[in-house]
């Protein structure tokens, strides 16, 4: 029997993760084609160059947490920790939404959210602002530090679970996130997804 040769291609490769809604299910708040290039191109690319960085290296076989984990901090490492860390974050972010999301949230998270905020309008209004007021491209987080809520924001590819926090749901506030239809209106952008499209559910979910 020949032998295959199997040098050129990753033991396991990671892919790129479905949107878990058709690309026009958050319409009007965020349409097909800024889904079809954010999804498509942006997060794609992440993905595939993160493939392309890992082959044949000590990453090679590693889970994306365990690539972000292991490059975190340094500087030499920065092309592996940005590109895992971006997949990571995509993903994180199509399950931050949803189709008819917003509203109120489930009874356990409220009843966190109204311990740490005060109440759900004050909750939004703090995501809202980190995300208008993060400079430049970079994500607004709603997260656990222990057992209490908070908010906060972070640039480029940095992400909370590499600074001691847990993670709920993430507003993403690259410019290709918005910018096709709300273009600098980043606050109108934000402010529609927490009204709308914010999914409570998977925010719970990640609070155990």
């Amino acid at each position: 029997m020949s032998k295959i040769d199997t040098s050129s291609v990753l033991a396991t490769p990671h892919v790129l993760s479905p949107l878990p809604y058709a690309e026009n299910a958050l319409e009007p708040i965020i349409t097909a084609k800024t889904l079809s290039f954010h999804h498509g191109k942006h997060h794609k690319g992440y993905v595939d160059n993160l493939n392309k960085l890992i082959a044949g290296t000590e990453y090679a076989d590693l889970a994306l947490e365990k690539v972000i984990t292991s490059t975190v901090g340094k500087p030499e490492k920065t092309a592996f920790f940005n590109n895992a860390a971006q997949a990571w974050n995509h993903t994180f972010y199509w399950n931050s939404l949803k189709p008819n999301g917003g509203g109120e949230p489930p009874a356990a998270l409220k009843q966190k959210i109204e311990a740490a905020f005060g109440s759900v309008e004050a909750c939004k209004k703090e995501l809202a602002s980190a995300a208008v007021s993060q400079f430049g491209s970079g994500w607004a987080w709603l997260v656990l530090e222990g057992a209490v809520l908070k908010v906060v924001k972070t640039a480029n590819a940095d992400i909370p679970m590499t600074l001691g926090f847990t993670p709920l749901l993430t507003i993403d506030v690259w410019e290709h996130a918005y910018y096709l239809d709300y273009q600098n209106r980043r606050v109108d952008y934000a402010n529609a997804v927490l009204d709308k499209l914010i999914n409570w559910e998977f925010a719970l979910q990640n609070a155990g």
